[in-house]
């Protein structure tokens, strides 16, 4: 008997939901510990300039959206638990190198290889929780699951900020790569359920079996024909070079330009990326399954409508000189900004085939971040040498703008094709 309720605690949803939730937790805090330790990194021996602090982001970024399009493939046809769980094993390891590199070059190649083992993970966890859950369910589980995107990058921040007041850059980076190889242990042990086993109905028509690139190239072709799909992916790139471009040069904004002493910048800035992540995450994912009872289009028109309601609230946040006003609108951008989490990611699961699943949220990073999160860091670090960094984050309340305006346009196009069907 025992035996059976371990088999079946081990198999269940809700354990793959909470180990896949805390993998991407930490996910996060890996990603954005960078961001605590930029000014420290500027004053180290390495000497970076900004457009060298903001290329370690983009090259972390490149590489993972160049190899997401293949894990994504793989996970349409392979083991999804095993192929998780090499990759939260990668960045872990590559991680804790980044506190060795003792040259850019050194830093830039050990950020770069963590991509390798996030395109693995992050390509791969929702389309196994699609086959956990079934549809009327996923805002809010995709809600808990991207809810670890702003808890993670807080402690990012926090963690990050702490480890490098008292201890120094480095040691934020062995810190941080250590519970992931844990974590990717306990991934091998999650059950693989079948695709589509929650979605009763769906005629299934399983993919080419190949792995060459005529295979990848037709599962791809395929969705890019998907006109809700591509705009929900194209709106969505727009959001990630916002959120991307903000999260990454925030505390060194504030630092610079608002005159908070490092350390208090980065922990700050993690404190409302915490609150309003978890807060709004949720109510997204809630609001979000209660809406699309009423309409199909539920998801897309509450994202569209919340990243709307957020622009001029990141405007006046970025350019008052007020730190108390600065404070309100950077909670009521972030608040409405992470709304859309939860029902933004349903949407692309629900908009493709269960056999695809997959590859579309593969094919979701590859462009959300080659011309989102990869392009922002940067091209925010490079107008700030040539300009300052008060004017160069000004491009971020544009880029929430044409985020909403193109998830409207995806909400009216899935309302089309439904009606064509």
């Amino acid at each position: 008997m025992a035996e059976r309720k371990h088999a079946s605690w081990v198999g269940s949803a809700s354990l793959a939901l909470a180990v896949l939730s805390f993998i991407n937790l930490f996910n996060y805090l890996d990603r954005y510990v960078v961001s605590a330790v930029v000014e420290s990194l500027k004053r180290s021996e390495l000497a970076l300039s900004d457009a060298q602090l903001g290329s370690l982001m983009t090259a972390f970024l490149i590489v993972y959206t160049i190899t997401a399009p293949f894990f994504g493939v793989l996970g349409d046809r392979r083991s999804r638990p095993r192929l998780i769980a090499l990759g939260v094993g990668v960045w872990s390891v590559a991680t804790t190198l980044s506190g060795f590199a003792g040259s850019f070059l050194a830093l830039f190649a050990a950020r770069a290889a963590v991509g390798v083992g996030e395109a693995a993970y992050v390509t791969i966890a929702p389309s196994l929780l699609s086959d956990y859950y079934p549809a009327a369910q996923r805002a809010r589980v995709m809600a808990i699951f991207f809810c670890a995107i702003p808890v993670g990058s807080a402690l990012g921040y926090v963690v990050g900020g702490l480890l490098d007041v008292h201890f120094g850059w480095r040691v934020a980076f062995f810190v941080s790569g250590g519970p992931g190889l844990i974590l990717a242990a306990l991934c091998l042990r999650l059950h693989d359920p079948p695709r589509g086993a929650q979605d009763p109905g769906t005629t299934l028509k399983q993919p080419a079996t190949g792995s060459g690139i005529a295979s990848i190239r037709a599962t791809y072709a395929h969705l890019v024909r998907n006109k809700p799909y591509v705009l929900t992916v194209l709106g969505y790139t727009a959001y990630t070079f916002a959120m991307g471009g903000l999260a990454y040069w925030m505390p060194a904004f504030l630092e610079r330009m608002r005159g908070i002493p490092h350390g208090t910048a980065a922990i700050g800035f993690g404190k409302i990326l915490v609150i309003t992540g978890f807060v709004g995450t949720f109510a997204g994912g809630w609001l979000g399954d209660y809406c699309v009872k009423y309409s199909r289009q539920a998801f897309l028109w509450l994202s569209a409508i919340a990243t709307l309601i957020a622009v001029p609230f990141a405007w006046v946040a970025l350019t008052t000189g007020s730190n108390t006003v600065y404070t309100v609108c950077m909670v009521g951008a972030q608040l409405c900004m992470f709304l859309s989490t939860g029902p933004i990611n349903a949407a692309i699961v629900n908009l493709v085939s269960p056999i695809e699943r997959a590859s579309a949220i593969a094919l979701s990073v590859f462009v959300i971040h080659a011309l989102g999160d990869a392009i922002s860091p940067y091209l925010i670090g490079a107008l700030s040498d040539a300009s300052s960094l008060d004017e160069a984050v000004k491009i971020v309340p544009v880029a929430i703008l044409i985020s909403g305006l193109i998830w409207c346009w995806a909400a009216r196009a899935q309302a089309s094709s439904a009606a064509q069907a």
